[in-house]
Formats: structure tokens, C-alpha cells, sequence
């Protein structure tokens, strides 16, 4: 009886244990995270919530190693690899089933191998293929006990396409033979049109068979998919599955990756032709937000503090400040992968000035403000704060912007780095407009257009997939809503074999149908069109017209004045854009503009693009300049000891009486510095590694009411008590 009564007793408390368990948030905190194909080290001890390890080399021992030395350092282990490329060798050269494959890798026109690196083709990725990749890649991370699978850049080059291969896919597509994209418009479209539905596909299929497979060993397996944005993929001539993959059951969510290197790229305005670092930027991680806000997933947002491409110092801190400040205008975003590659940040040689051969390890003050602004991603919160100005005007996208790009000239069609978008985007924003994207694959979601007011829209350079969203832009403008369309209507590929001229559909272009919905002549002319509660406003001439020549935005933003105008709203003209999350601050002041006075705030603020996190009492952000502050404004009320910025991250923070205690943890051969608000001036201030006192620099700051504190990182902990 006794025994039986101490079972039960027993199972009673597995069973609160576990009620506790369900009703606490089971998955750790997954709010920041990085990736790497290295296993723990001091010097890349970064301290985010979550590691993706890189390449599970088929689970053997160094994969499981690397695991485990993440997971002793207190991180939550995810993975992270290639759909598209990777170290698939035995794949290749038939060490899995006994069958070479290299023929399944991209091809050109001339029949040459598009390669990652050594005996690492980019993939058509075939049924076998994915066989081989869920039995050597998925299952094996799975076994070890990783929940959350990360499987980036599913890239189809638009200039492959020729392999023996992707002709087989063809015939199965289509039904009929392989045609060479080079030769045709039509060809072209119909070619990346596949290469899209392949890598779709292969990302369903690997993800299903994740998830069927964790939840066999009783594992919720959540899928992510690591990717450039549309605009990305489309300047580079890239195809990807891009938006359609957030509606598929089986995707969780994303990374958008955004960073110098894809921001960088040129781009025309006003006539003139140079990198926009902040503005594309802005565009890029807007592209990304907007794939997935009607539908619920999660998103990461990615910056890099350096990039693939060997420059200067300085290069990589000016460009990174921009993204960065780019990544933190999208307040309902607050998810970061805060590096890939720290190895590489940490311990890579790169010049030390823009005109110097010489090489060094990253420069002290930029390691510091760095952690200072990847520690802040770790607190920045969520906020229904907008970003200054005009609210509701947006550009419409398309996956099918990647499908207009030829590996060679097609006769009739120009769109020299992506003009005919940036020609909409580019002269609004300039504007301090915060200009929005809205996916035309969503527009069946209704929170896809519930806060647009003008929808800015041009066929010049996309096409639309699927007829149902002409249905839904026609009922969204019937309800009041406006539409600002740009085009001549007149490129090649609106003759592709489409929808729109298919059955009982006979348009010469798919505007037609979408203009015939509205009650308007099928072809209109420039000009006003009413239709229901709202507006339709044609301007027929290609957006890329807008920027290629200089002046060539006026009427442009004129029309998108009046239709603003017929929203019940006045569009506000302005050189800066500003958001404030919380106590975090960020500035843009746009250069290009009329208006070339900086922006100027008055308040009390830390810098936290200066390593010294110094206290100001005005900021100037000049154009073509960004700025990120603490506004202190939000500490007057707070009496409370608390760590505001720092180098670092912060543990086991303890507040007795007067003294204010905790554990600073980040990588070495680093320098931290951080802000800590106090109740008054310190009496003393001491700083421990592993027991022993360490050197530290300290200036309390009277009107602020902080103490700016630095001393030795070290990712074994470094132990700070102060006593006031």
C-alpha cells in the first residue's frame, strides 16, 4: 500500500511537472541568432540565443562535436546548409547509391558547369536528389536532436538552364521538349518559370519529410528558409520560390538576407548611376517583411558587419551602419540573425584604409561598436510606432521579376539594374516617403492591402501568375483604394504563353484584364479613371524613365500627390526618415534632395554608433547619414540599476540595497564599453575575470545619471560590483 501510495505520489508530481512545463514557453528564447561551420571558440563568442551550425557532413563525429561544444556554452542549437550547393560530394560522384550525378549540376549555353567551389555544382534539383538530402542531411541533424532546420539560398541561376537535366524537368513540366531560353522571350520566361517551380518544390518536399520525420521522434522540427530578397535575386539574375513559400503549411519562416553586399548594388536616379547603400537596403528588408506579414511566418533579418568582397575598414563600418539602420525601420520585426561568418569578422585580415594594400584584424573601436549594436538587437522590442512620414503608398512585386532575366539580350527589352522597380520606389523614398512593398502573390490575404492607400504598379517588369489577383486589386480599388500605373505595355514577355492569352482569355497584355475588370477601355490612355470608391491613374511610360534621366520623376510624383490626394491625404515632402522602438532611436537624413540641411535633435541621447557610447545633448545626422541613439528620455522616471548599452551581454544581474551586481560575457581580444544608469555616482567600482581583479576605465556622468564602464571582454565572464 505504501509503495503503491508513493507511485502515485510520484506520478502526480511528473504530472505537475510537466503541466508546468506546457503552460511555461517550452521553446527557449530564439530571438537572436548567427551561424557558423565552426565549433565553439573564445573569439566568436558572440553570446546571441541561438547558433546555427553549418554542414552537417552527414552527422558524423565533427558535426556532433561542434553540436555539443555550442550547446556546453549554454547556446540553443539549430542548423543551417544549402539547398541549392554544399558538400555533397558522395551525391556527385556516386559514393550514395552507386551513380555519378554531376550532370544534375546548372549548366550555361556553352555547356559549362556553374560552380560554388570545388566539386560543388549548383543543383537542379532533382526527385533523387532530394531523396539523398532528406537520408543525409535532414535526418541525421534531426537524430541529433535539432529542432529548427535552416536551408538557405535555394538559387537557380537565370543564366542555366541547359543541362541534360533541367531538360528532363522541362519535358515533365511542360509536356513538351526543352526549348533554348536564349532564343526567345518567351523561352526566357518559361525557363525561369521552371526554375522557380523546381526549387519550390524541392523545399516542400525537404521540409514535409522534416517535419513527418521529427514528429516520429515526438519533435516539433520547425523550417526556415535563408534567402536573398527578390530585389536581390533579380539584380543578380538569380530565380528563387522568394514570397509563394510563405503559404506553404510547411514553412515556419525566413532570414531575409540583407546586408552591404547586396545593397550596395548601383542603381540609377536622377540620371545619375551609384550605390544607395540605406535606400536599397530599406527596399530589401520591406521586400522581405512584406512576403511575410499577411501570413504569420517568422522572420529573421540579417547584417553583416563586413561582406564577401575584400574591402577597407571603413567601407565595411560606413555600409553597415546604413543596413543596420535600414533592419531597424520595421517595427513589427524584432527577430536578427546579428552576423554570418563570425570567424571571419574576428579573425579575417582586411585592408586597413580604402588606398592601403596593408591588412589587419578587425580595429578595436569597430569590434566594440559592433557588439554595442548586435548586444542592442537582443532588447529591441516590437512597436506600433511608424516610421516618419506619409503612410499607405507601397510598389507592387512579383516573383516573376526574376523571370525577365535573360543570360543574353532580348530584342526589345531593357531593364538595366532593375529601373523599371527602383523607378517607383526610388523617387518616393528619396522623398522621406517610407515607401512600401506589397506582394502580388499575397494580395488574397486581406491584411496584404488593408493599410495601402496608393498601390504604385507597372507590367513592365513582371507579370502576373495567377488571375485571382486582378480580382482582388479591382475589389481592393471598388472599395477606395488607388492605383498609380506605369507602362508602355510594350516589352516582349507580355506576349508570353500566359494565362491572359490562353482559353477564353484573348489580352495582348495582362493589364488588359485587369483594366477590363475596372470598367475601363482595355487599352486606356494616360489619364484619371474612377472606378466604385476609388481611382486608377495610367502614366504610359516605363518606370525605368523616371530615374535613367535626370528630372524624369516630376510628373511621376506629381500623379502620386494627386492620388494621394484623392485618399483624403497630403503627401509629405521631407529629407529624413525617423522611428523610435522603445528607448532605441533611429535616424536616416536622405542625400538628393532638395533639402540638404541635416537633422537635428535636441534631448539627451547615448550614441551608440561611437565605441565610447558618449552622452549628447544634440545630434546633427547629415544627408546620406544615419544615426542610432538611446534616448534617455525614457531612464528619468527609472531609478533602477540597468545596463543600458554595452559591448557585451549581461547575466545574473543582481540589485541589494545600494550595490548592483552581474556577469558580462563576450568574445576575446575585444574591449567593452557600456552605459550603466545608476542611482547616483558610484563609491566604488570592481571588475573580476575567473577571480581575479581586472584593469577597467570608469567616468560617471552627472546629468544623465550614468556610468560609462570598460574593461577586457572575456567570454569566461567578467564579474562587475558597484557599490553607490
Amino acid at each position: 500500500m505504501k509503495k503503491l501510495l508513493f507511485s502515485l505520489v510520484l506520478l502526480m508530481g511528473m504530472n505537475i511537472m510537466f503541466a508546468q512545463t506546457k503552460n511555461k514557453d517550452i521553446l527557449p528564447r530564439e530571438k537572436t541568432t548567427f551561424q557558423t561551420a565552426s565549433g565553439w571558440k573564445p573569439v566568436i563568442d558572440i553570446r546571441a540565443d541561438v547558433v546555427m551550425v553549418y554542414g552537417s557532413g552527414g552527422g558524423n563525429a565533427h558535426f556532433l562535436d561542434r553540436v555539443k561544444s555550442w550547446r556546453q556554452r549554454g547556446y540553443t542549437t539549430h542548423f543551417m546548409t544549402g539547398i541549392a550547393w554544399g558538400e555533397y560530394q558522395d551525391y556527385f560522384t556516386g559514393q550514395w547509391d552507386g551513380k555519378q550525378h554531376l550532370d544534375e549540376g546548372q549548366k550555361d549555353m556553352r555547356g559549362d558547369t556553374i560552380w560554388h567551389g570545388h566539386m560543388v555544382p549548383y543543383i537542379v534539383p532533382s526527385d533523387n536528389f532530394i531523396r539523398y538530402f532528406c537520408e543525409k542531411e535532414i535526418k541525421p541533424v534531426i537524430d541529433a536532436g535539432i529542432d529548427a532546420i535552416f536551408l538557405e539560398e535555394p538559387e537557380f541561376w537565370a543564366r542555366a538552364g541547359y543541362s541534360e537535366a533541367f531538360k528532363r524537368e522541362w519535358q515533365k513540366y511542360y509536356g513538351f521538349e526543352w526549348r533554348p531560353q536564349h532564343e526567345s522571350a518567351e523561352n526566357t520566361y518559361l525557363s525561369n518559370k521552371l526554375k522557380y517551380h523546381l526549387y519550390y518544390q524541392a523545399l516542400e518536399k525537404a521540409f514535409t519529410y522534416a517535419k513527418e520525420y521529427g514528429r516520429e521522434k515526438g519533435m516539433n522540427v520547425r523550417c526556415y528558409v535563408p534567402t536573398h530578397s527578390l530585389l536581390s535575386y533579380s539584380e543578380w539574375s538569380i530565380v528563387s520560390p522568394e514570397a509563394s513559400l510563405a503559404s506553404l503549411p510547411c514553412v515556419d519562416g525566413y532570414i531575409a538576407q540583407v546586408w552591404t553586399g547586396t545593397a550596395r548594388e548601383w542603381n540609377y536616379y536622377d540620371g545619375k548611376k551609384k550605390e544607395r547603400v540605406f535606400e536599397s537596403a530599406y527596399l530589401e528588408y520591406g521586400c522581405m517583411e512584406s512576403m511575410t506579414a499577411p501570413t504569420g511566418r517568422k522572420m529573421f533579418f540579417l547584417t553583416d558587419p563586413i561582406e564577401d568582397r575584400a574591402r577597407d575598414w571603413d567601407d565595411y563600418k560606413r555600409n553597415y551602419q546604413a543596413t543596420f539602420t535600414a533592419q531597424l525601420m520595421f517595427p513589427h520585426t524584432n527577430n536578427y540573425e546579428v552576423m554570418p561568418w563570425p570567424d571571419r569578422i574576428y579573425e579575417g585580415l582586411y585592408n586597413v584604409g580604402a588606398n592601403s594594400t596593408e591588412k589587419s584584424h578587425i580595429p578595436s573601436f569597430y569590434s566594440t561598436q559592433m557588439q554595442v549594436m548586435i548586444n542592442s538587437l537582443n532588447d529591441m522590442p516590437l512597436s506600433d510606432n511608424k516610421v516618419s512620414g506619409s503612410q499607405g503608398i507601397s510598389v507592387l512585386m512579383a516573383n516573376s521579376l526574376m523571370f525577365q532575366r535573360s543570360p543574353t539580350h532580348v530584342e526589345g527589352y531593357e531593364d538595366p539594374q532593375l529601373s523599371n522597380f527602383f523607378g517607383e520606389a526610388l523617387p518616393l523614398l528619396k522623398c522621406g516617403v517610407p515607401i512600401g512593398i506589397t506582394h502580388l502573390e499575397n494580395v488574397g490575404y486581406p491584411e496584404t492591402l488593408r493599410e495601402v492607400k496608393v498601390l504604385l504598379m507597372s507590367y513592365s517588369n513582371l507579370k502576373p501568375m495567377e488571375p485571382e489577383a486582378h480580382q482582388h486589386l479591382a475589389d481592393w480599388v471598388k472599395r477606395g483604394g488607388v492605383i498609380v500605373y506605369s507602362g508602355r505595355d510594350d516589352d516582349p514577355y507580355q506576349n508570353v504563353y500566359e494565362w491572359w492569352n490562353q482559353g477564353n482569355n484573348h489580352f495582348t497584355a495582362p493589364s488588359q484584364h485587369l483594366f477590363t475588370l475596372m470598367g475601363m477601355p482595355s487599352n486606356p490612355s494616360n489619364g484619371e479613371y474612377k472606378y466604385g470608391k476609388g481611382h486608377v491613374y495610367v502614366i504610359r511610360q516605363n518606370p525605368k524613365e523616371y530615374i535613367m534621366t535626370k528630372g524624369g520623376a516630376e510628373q511621376f510624383v506629381e500623379t502620386v500627390n494627386r492620388a494621394y490626394a484623392a485618399t483624403g491625404k497630403k503627401m509629405e515632402k521631407k529629407n529624413s526618415m525617423l522611428l523610435q522602438r522603445g528607448p532605441y532611436l533611429m535616424v536616416a537624413t536622405l542625400d538628393e534632395n532638395e533639402d540638404q540641411n541635416p537633422f537635428v535633435l535636441n534631448g539627451c541621447f547615448i550614441d551608440l554608433f561611437d565605441p565610447n557610447l558618449p552622452i549628447l545633448t544634440q545630434v546633427k545626422v547629415n544627408p546620406g547619414e544615419q544615426a542610432f541613439l538611446y534616448d534617455l528620455k525614457s531612464t528619468r522616471r527609472n531609478k533602477q540599476p540597468h545596463v543600458l548599452a554595452s559591448a557585451s551581454r549581461q547575466v545574473e544581474e543582481v540589485h541589494r540595497g545600494r550595490t548592483f551586481s552581474f556577469v558580462s560575457k563576450s568574445p576575446l581580444n575585444t574591449q567593452n564599453i557600456m552605459r550603466i544608469l545608476l542611482p547616483a555616482e558610484p563609491k566604488s567600482v570592481v571588475t573580476k575575470c575567473q577571480g581575479n581583479i581586472i584593469q577597467h576605465t570608469s567616468q560617471w556622468d552627472a546629468q544623465s545619471r550614468t556610468l560609462a564602464l570598460g574593461f577586457a571582454n572575456s567570454p569566461e565572464g567578467v564579474n562587475v560590483e558597484i557599490e553607490w
